[in-house]
């Protein structure tokens, strides 16, 4: 499913996805919501039949500026405006707050917001940055969630990885008593700090892990199998990436101090899940991209669990 990025914006460098509008310096909420976007409200409308019959039980979600629909839902769903969840972020992790990147997705139906926790932690001898990512829907399509992403800085990968010990996200739906489960999501910082205290183990328990090159190539096959029946095209395209993931794994800069182990791989899959092009270029592809990072890439997590089983 495409992203589709209506609006966003990022801070000083391009990033890795190359969307949105650059701005010198991390904003303010208010400034972050501007600059995003995002200064819109959604209004609930009754729907009615093409005859004027009144259909009960369900609301229009109709985004305020434009009168655009975005999506259809029960009465019982409750609306978290833009503003809002600025506000959660702001009173989560205190005055002075500096977000890095915001914006829309799918014309509306899909918000986020990236903000950058003030604590970062040396792990396995590198610079991890941990973010605060909170995404909202508009269309009923998805619960309300926030989540840690940690950054490896050096290169800007993602490394989202499913640990059994710690969670790194929390959601609700859309319905009850939204602001009480709010003021539950403020232990999203507890869980935060567990988080990435059981990651910096995981990653010395992955460096302990040695691989042989053979065993690179086995997981890499199982990453991105080759289908023996598959046309010679299909082939080349198969060997095509798999020749890119073993160039991250062997010959990355960043990567050559770290020694040939499963932090190694996981960080070469991370790589290749992060900036690697796909085999058909479509025009919202980086979006793409960027949406499985907001919700979590499934090839890293795969390569994790193969790791973890090694």
């Amino acid at each position: 499913m495409a992203a589709e990025v209506e609006t966003m914006f990022y801070t000083r460098e391009t990033p890795w996805h190359g969307l949105g509008t650059r701005v010198m310096e991390a904003p303010s909420s208010k400034e972050a919501l501007y600059l995003s976007g995002l200064d819109w409200n959604v209004e609930q409308e009754p729907i009615y039949t093409e005859t004027g019959n009144h259909i009960s039980g369900f609301k229009a979600n109709i985004r305020d500026t434009d009168q655009k629909v975005l999506g259809v839902v029960t009465d019982r769903y409750k609306v978290i405006q833009n503003g809002e969840a600025f506000a959660f972020t702001d009173e989560l992790l205190g005055e002075g707050i500096r977000y890095e990147t915001a914006g829309s997705l799918q014309g509306g139906r899909k918000v986020w917001l990236l903000a950058h926790l003030p604590q970062e932690y040396i792990i396995a001898g590198e610079r991890i940055s941990p973010y605060l990512l909170f995404s909202n829907t508009h269309d009923g399509s998805g619960a309300i969630r926030a989540a840690v992403t940690p950054i490896r800085v050096v290169c800007n990968n993602t490394l989202n990885l499913a640990l059994n010990t710690a969670k790194r996200s929390w959601s609700t739906i859309h319905t009850g008593d939204i602001r009480s489960k709010l003021e539950e999501a403020k232990n999203t910082l507890f869980m935060a700090n567990a988080y990435m205290d059981e990651l910096g183990r995981e990653f010395e328990n992955l460096r302990r892990k040695k691989l042989t090159e053979k065993q690179v190539m086995e997981y890499i096959g199982l990453l991105i199998p080759l289908d023996e029946n598959g046309t010679s095209q299909q082939k080349k395209n198969v060997i095509r990436l798999q020749n890119d993931m073993k160039m991250r794994y062997f010959d990355a800069p960043d990567l050559q101090d770290v020694g040939h182990n499963a932090y190694r791989f996981i960080n070469a899959v991370s790589d290749f899940a992060t900036h690697a092009e796909p085999l058909r270029k479509t025009a919202n592809y980086r979006e793409q991209v960027f949406a499985r990072t907001v919700e979590g890439n499934p090839l890293i997590d795969k390569a994790y669990k193969m790791m973890c089983a090694a």
